[in-house]
């Protein structure tokens, strides 16, 4: 069997299970892939979904530092998981949802795939799948080439019939095998969210939601061909598994719901123009997230003299917020004003409890500062945050950077090495790599990681 006829059929499966994640779904995306999604980070964003997934990680029996949660820059209403313990949650969706309940069922969905080991078993299954399609060539195939041979007329046609006969049939068993998938991760869901004393509400009307945006599309749509069961059976379902739940009615905290708010207003300064800005948070708007997203949007246009006040007013009101004083603090750092910087986010690195992506912020500005003097506090800074930013290359930029300004420039070399190493630039963490090793102590530590990222970086 010629291996691009194997590859076309695999390509195929995972084509169709790719074109499939519409729909909060847990199909498997390529690693390469995954790494090119525009991923985001916001130290505000992942401590709420820290709060919304860590109940729901422990009754699924998940260590939930073990799982991760990355928010990806996309406009529509979607969520999945990928490469093991990775949920993947759309920003859209954060946008779109009205209550932390919604984003909470969505994501308590996405633990049931990974608590149920869909995506492992989902592998065999397309393994299965593959095997049946090549079969189904093979006798295809078999068909034709019998017919040549004995001038029968109408065995191409036969031949192909067979083959795509199979590939019909293998899709259709991988797409069966999705859709109780699906269903299974609904149940894992509704039993978390009863077990940690919340509402399946949200989860429901999320997917009504989901389910009028689609009906259009939906209506000639063979139900077999789809990787989610169809969404009206899926609501009755689901509905008839919420509405037995005794915490049905049970509403979000307004602590929460303050904050699910705060978040998209966060979103919505960041993400969105100017004028889609002032439109949906006009100054009429008084409340917390109305003036959070006038001063984002403030301070990205360059107008930090009205953004201050607007940051201000939010400190006043709840002191205690960390990303507050973060942005109070990013705002002056990207102002000009890298000194000013430096006491809002002290302030901000604190409440929080040494927030790595703070920290960041924080050495930036100690560094924008400049003086040996502040490269060193940087450094400090720096250190600490790789705690839980090791992998981060923007890290290890920073870090280069302090080196470079102590003096230190085998160390400068090798961190450039490693953030070349993080974001696949292979090249110049050669090349970054070797420059270390000739600056630095022959078998110290850094001598010896810099001879690893070479011989790592020299594999093909």
């Amino acid at each position: 069997m010629p291996f691009f006829i194997i590859r076309s059929v695999l390509v195929r499966l995972m084509s169709l299970l790719c074109a499939a994640s519409i729909l909060l779904s847990s199909v498997i995306i390529p690693q390469a892939q995954a790494r090119g999604l525009p991923l985001i980070r916001d130290a505000e964003i992942e401590g709420l979904m820290r709060l919304y997934t860590r109940p729901i990680f422990r009754v699924a029996g998940l260590n939930p530092r073990a799982v991760k949660v990355y928010l990806i820059n996309q406009s529509d209403i979607n969520a999945f998981v990928a490469g093991g313990q990775r949920i993947f949650i759309h920003t859209g969706l954060l946008q779109q949802a009205t209550t932390p309940n919604q984003v909470i069922g969505v994501l308590a969905h996405e633990t049931g795939h990974i608590a149920g080991a869909h995506l492992s078993r989902l592998g065999t299954q397309i393994e299965k799948a593959s095997n049946l399609a090549i079969i189904s060539m093979l006798l295809g195939a078999a068909v034709a080439v019998g017919g040549a041979a004995t001038n029968t007329k109408g065995t191409g046609q036969l031949g192909q019939a067979t083959i795509s006969g199979g590939q019909s049939l293998a899709q259709r068993n991988i797409l069966s095998y999705v859709r109780a998938q699906e269903s299974s991760a609904d149940q894992a869901a509704l039993r978390y969210l009863t077990q940690t004393g919340q509402s399946g509400k949200g989860m429901l009307e999320l997917f009504q939601n989901l389910a009028n945006q689609s009906l259009g599309s939906l209506r000639r749509t063979d139900p077999y061909t789809l990787s989610h069961p169809m969404p009206f059976e899926r609501i009755r379902n689901l509905e008839r598994m919420v509405k037995k739940s005794k915490y049905y009615n049970k509403k979000d905290p307004g602590v929460l719901l303050l904050r699910h708010h705060l978040m998209q207003a966060k979103l919505a300064g960041f993400l969105s123009s100017p004028r889609t800005v002032y439109r949906k948070y006009p100054k009429s708007n008084n409340s917390m997230p109305s003036r959070y997203a006038r001063a984002i949007v403030s301070f990205r246009s360059g107008d930090i003299k009205n953004a201050l006040p607007l940051i201000n007013s939010l400190i006043k009101d709840i002191p205690a917020n960390p990303y507050f004083w973060e942005l109070k603090g990013q705002a002056l750092l990207e102002s000009g004003r890298p000194k000013q910087a430096i006491k809002p986010l002290k302030i901000a690195v604190k409440k929080s409890t040494g927030n790595g992506l703070i920290s960041m912020l924080l050495a930036r500005a100690y560094l924008g500062s400049g003086g040996k003097g502040n490269a060193k506090t940087a450094l400090a800074v720096l250190n600490k945050a790789k705690r839980t930013e090791n992998n981060s290359p923007d890290l290890h930029f920073l870090l280069a950077r302090a080196y470079g300004m102590t003096g230190n420039l085998g160390q400068a070399e090798l961190e450039t090495a490693e953030a070349a190493l993080l974001r696949g630039d292979k090249q110049l963490a050669q090349q970054k790599a070797k420059n270390a090793r000739k600056r630095l102590k022959r078998g110290s530590p850094a001598w010896q990681r810099a001879k690893d990222i070479v011989n790592f970086a020299t594999r093909k």
